[in-house]
């Protein structure tokens, strides 16, 4: 229930993070005013009491998020990519969230199996590991197939983890609710729709069979990409708590000495990762959301395994082009373009000055390029873009969220791979190829050829509708705002026979 008694869920967060020494951690990473500090430790100390002790071996941050729950653990997977925020040493500290969790019994994991599945794991697998990795919401077993003796991977959901999630985003629709109602600014950023939003990709996470039909498209959609490669899914072996997979064989993504030990080139695999979910995500529209280290690994022959498949992005056709644009802009130093483009996707409001938005933008990008990204203070970047968002009244775009989201946690994997990394220039081929397709002559005979398709659906019923529409104005000759529908209808026809002339031109040039 999202009522007033997820405060004390609320409390208890400030108290933990006290009673765990994070409180300090997390000041100081994010370098926090003397101001906030003193109110953050005036508000905390009193409950510290209350807070959840947490497991004393882990560092104070990794304590405070692993006893809070997992919608915490998985805000600090976010975190954990980006140095740059939050510091190398809270960063390390952060990474143990990704994959080395407790664990929770084998015996238990059996059980779901057996449960999930109608056999029991004993019946259904020769060999049945303790777990290998355990994350926020599932653990994963090595497990051999009893009746093809293929080694898989078996992930299992936590008990009572949908419960466990159903708290936690409870808390975070109060505190979203209250952020509105203290600060009625902040309702352009929407708080409410961003945790709808979350809601929604949590809980498609926790069902696993939406999990293995998005491995399967995504598998679909990259079959051709050169050094990127998924483990395929067992549906047989695969239900709601329960997914079976290929065994992946490789490197953690998040080990660099681990890499350059086995001869694989960090410059080269912190491009591709990047090159790659930009091709993911402007040219299918369908993109691997949850790219931390922990959900990557790097195979024997060098090529990029994705694992982890339950939060994905979608954006539709029209979105991906804006946002092409937007950052083939940047790259261009276009800001007069970029801004022309946020106007006409209404991404900023109509009555707002483009001129005065484009020298905004140009503050924004033009200390970006040509400098190291070490030289770059993303902390200091985003803080300056808010204030801009606040400044012309652009709102929150809910489905552009993950894509963000996960924009800043690629960027993240391919920094810790090489710190030098110019983000723009890696991107620049990538968008321009898009660009060429999507917004190029080319693109214009594809959106031709697709109207086409469609207006040719109407052509059996198209007769019908005019005469049916004259023999309405006709009868009804005293209404004059009948003739722009008869317009239509007649635009319409033309319309169709351009499209089956276009068609009849696709088939004569095949």
């Amino acid at each position: 229930m999202r009522g007033p008694h997820n405060i004390w869920r609320l409390i208890r967060t400030g108290a933990t993070l006290e009673r765990t020494g994070a409180m300090g951690v997390v000041l100081d990473a994010f370098e926090a005013p003397p101001s906030l500090r003193i109110a953050a430790r005036v508000l905390g100390w009193p409950f510290k009491w209350l807070g959840y002790e947490g497991d004393p071996e882990m560092p104070p941050a990794t304590r405070a998020l692993t006893a809070l729950g997992p919608a915490y653990i998985k805000f600090g997977q976010v975190l954990s990519t980006r140095p740059d925020l939050v510091g190398d040493e809270l960063a390390v500290q952060l990474r143990v969230l990704q994959d080395k969790l407790p664990p929770f019994p084998v015996a238990e994991a059996k059980a779901t199996v057996a449960h999930e599945l109608g056999a029991p794991a004993d019946t259904l697998f020769s060999s049945f590991s303790d777990p290998v990795a355990a994350a926020s919401i599932a653990q994963v077993h090595k497990a051999t197939i009893a009746a093809t003796g293929e080694v898989v991977a078996v992930k299992v959901l936590r008990p009572g983890i949908e419960k466990a999630f159903r708290k936690d985003i409870d808390a975070f629709w109060l505190a979203a609710t209250l952020i509105e109602w203290v600060s009625p600014g902040s309702r352009r950023l929407h708080p409410m729709d961003v945790i709808a939003h979350f809601e929604g990709v949590v809980m498609g996470e926790l069902d696993l069979r939406l999990e293995s039909a998005a491995a399967s498209e995504f598998a679909a959609n990259t079959g051709g990409d050169a050094g990127f490669t998924l483990p395929a899914v067992k549906w047989d072996l695969s239900a709601r708590r329960v997914m079976t997979l290929g065994w992946a064989e490789g490197v953690p993504m998040g080990d660099n000495d681990a890499i350059e030990a086995a001869g694989h080139d960090r410059v080269a695999l912190s491009e591709r990762v990047l090159q790659l979910f930009l091709n993911h995500a402007l040219r299918d529209g369908y993109f691997h959301a949850d790219m931390h280290q922990g959900n990557l690994k790097v195979a024997p022959d060098g090529d990029i395994i994705a694992l982890d498949f339950g939060i994905m992005g979608h954006i539709d056709e029209y979105t991906r082009r804006v946002y092409a644009e937007i950052l083939f802009g940047f790259i261009r130093k276009d800001y007069r373009r970029v801004a022309e483009v946020h106007f006409e996707a209404g991404y900023v409001p109509a009555d707002r000055d483009v001129e005065e938005f484009a020298r905004a933008l140009r503050a924004v990008g033009e200390p970006i390029f040509g400098m190291d990204a070490t030289g770059i203070s993303m902390g200091r970047l985003l803080s300056y873009l808010f204030e801009v968002t606040e400044r012309f009244g652009m709102e929150t775009r809910t489905e552009l969220i993950l894509l963000q989201r996960t924009m800043v946690v690629v960027e993240g994997v391919a920094r810790s791979l090489n710190p030098h990394m110019n983000i723009w220039k890696v991107a620049r081929p990538v968008v321009e190829d898009y660009i060429k397709k999507s917004i190029g002559p080319r693109a214009v005979l594809s959106d031709l050829n697709k109207t086409a398709l469609v207006l040719a659906r109407f052509g059996p019923r198209l007769p019908r509708l005019v005469e049916a529409a004259l023999i309405r104005q006709a009868q009804e000759p005293a209404v004059v705002d009948r003739a722009p529908w008869v317009t239509r209808l007649l635009w319409l026809g033309a319309g169709l026979l351009l499209g089956v002339a276009l068609m009849m031109m696709r088939a004569i040039l095949a």
